[in-house]
């Protein structure tokens, strides 16, 4: 076991985590102290619709390589770099003067970060053998989640202006600039060297060409969607939304979030299509590839609901809790962001120990059990309300200055949301290892990044498809159906988990130490 490849996989984790959280829940905290509607929060989580699509062109990514800095590590400079530029320009953007603009600066985050998610996983993937996968998954959830906390958790506390540091969010975001460049200088100077593996063999010009015609093809069905889809919309729901109790604006997001998903159902096949006609080669070799190991696609369908759950639940939670539940910015930064994501880093390393003793199948399920009964503790918490907390004994943080990071006063910390949210980071720390060493199993070493890109886009699904839904449903259920809702949204991924068990099991076979054997 090396210790320096899993120190490397623990620091680009970090590096994956850090702008996760700026186009997600700090962009909430941040969105929500500026006012704008619960609605609108839960729309904006569409900025990170490339994490969706990072599949179409990760391809780029297997065939090409950049100059001097060898196998992979070129992508990871160039976009840590790109990163750190795009920080800078949302720091100047007023999100209430520049909605347009701010939303659109935050899908060119989101699409950066989503492309060093690619080469950070086939990187990753790449580096570790079989059995280091388990640990080497968990320690890259330990340094993704650290990064989380300080984005997404301290952060809250600096701009605190009662217990913090006072901060402005522009503030906070022109520091993580500077983090995704220290990233960039460690990633060129301190990574180890990957041996090279045989590429794809493909025509160059043909994955460029290839790569432009689906480009293309998903820029004309936004328009279509655009232009079009809301028309088509509003012609299928409106009778039945006239008839309904809806508020008008209501009735508005539902027509939205209708026309956003007939624009999806249109552009993904004229997407396949472009590439088709267009011989995007290595894109579509890989996909060959991956399907056709057995129960290729019933992994797919796994993969988008094992975390859907979990997803559903976390796509308001910043929101819930501030304005909801009434906790204060700072008390959500200590509990939700920073001792819960301390805790999640426990559950991701416990899990990667455990994952040695269960197997993945195992682990999976287990973990998945886990994961599913913590979202009844948000319902608990949504039933009893702001007027419930105190319910269990909670703690008081003391005041603190650390320099980096400081609380002004001591600060309460409710029992109820304490409990919680300890039992969710846990149980999701260890989904999170186990679902992570099941993907990286899944993959072909020729075609690392396409195939690995595919997987966690499938993942993805959940986080940032079900924010629309999200917010629209939570306005009109209220939030202790609505996490009623998010629990049984996490039973289907079990049953399919007990169908494929046999198939999931054999995953725990190393491929090279098969053919070795042999």
């Amino acid at each position: 076991m090396s210790l320096y490849r899993l120190a490397a996989v623990t620091v680009l984790g970090f590096a994956s985590g850090l702008p996760l959280a700026l186009t997600g829940q700090a962009m909430q905290a941040w969105l929500t102290v500026e006012g704008l509607d619960l609605a609108t929060i839960g729309f904006l989580s569409l900025v990170g619709l490339p994490y969706t699509f990072k599949f179409l062109w990760a391809p780029l990514m297997d065939r090409f390589e950049l100059p001097l800095l060898g196998h992979r590590r070129g992508w990871l400079v160039l976009t840590q770099l790109a990163l750190a530029a795009a920080l800078v320009a949302l720091a100047v953007t007023s999100p209430r003067d520049s909605i347009r603009a701010f939303a659109l600066l935050a899908v060119a985050i989101a699409f950066l970060s989503a492309s060093q998610d690619v080469v950070v996983d086939a990187y990753r993937t790449e580096l570790l053998p079989s059995d280091e996968r388990g640990l080497g998954a968990s320690l890259g959830v330990m340094g993704y989640r650290l990064a989380m906390i300080l984005s997404g958790g301290i952060a809250l506390i600096w701009t605190d202006p009662l217990q913090g540091g006072g901060w402005q969010w522009p503030e906070v975001y022109r520091l993580m600039a500077l983090l995704m460049t220290i990233s960039a200088v460690v990633s060129a100077l301190a990574l180890p060297r990957l041996a090279a593996t045989p590429r794809a063999a493909t025509v160059a010009r043909h994955d460029v060409v290839g790569f432009a015609a689906v480009l293309a093809a998903v820029a004309l069905g936004a328009w279509l969607t655009d232009r079009y889809g809301h028309a088509v919309a509003a012609a299928l729901l409106g009778a039945w939304l006239e008839g309904s109790a809806l508020p008008p604006p209501l009735r508005q997001r539902w027509i939205d979030l209708a026309a956003l998903l007939l624009g999806i159902a249109f552009t993904l096949p004229l997407a396949a299509w472009a590439a088709r006609r267009a011989r995007f080669e290595t894109l579509l070799a890989g996909l060959a590839s991956y399907f056709r190991q057995p129960g290729a696609a019933a992994f797919l369908v796994f993969i988008v609901l094992y975390k859907l759950g979990d997803a559903f639940a976390g796509a308001l939670m910043t929101p819930f809790l501030l304005k909801s539940m009434a906790y204060t910015l700072a008390e959500v930064g200590v509990v939700n962001k920073v001792i819960g994501l301390w805790l999640t880093i426990g559950g991701a390393l416990l899990g990667g120990v455990l994952m040695l003793r269960l197997g993945l199948w195992r682990a999976l399920m287990a973990f998945g059990v886990l994961q599913m009964a913590s979202n009844l503790g948000f319902w608990w918490l949504a039933t009893l309300g702001p007027e419930g907390k105190g319910t269990l004994p909670g703690t008081v943080i003391p005041a603190f200055d650390w320099g980096f990071v400081k609380l002004a006063q001591a600060t309460p910390v409710d029992g109820g949301l304490l409990a919680v949210v300890a039992f969710e980071n846990l149980s999701g720390g260890m989904g999170t290892a186990a679902f992570v060493a099941f993907m990286m199993s899944l993959c072909n070493q020729r075609f690392t990044a396409t195939q690995y890109a595919l997987l966690s886009a499938f993942a993805s699904v959940g986080r940032v498809w079900v924010g629309p839904l999200a917010g629209v449903l939570a306005e009109t259920i209220g939030w202790p159906s609505f996490f009623v809702l998010s629990t049984l949204l996490a039973m289907p991924a079990l049953a399919m988990l007990w169908w494929l068990r046999a198939s999931v099991r054999a995953l725990d076979v190393d491929p090279r130490a098969a053919a070795r054997d042999d």
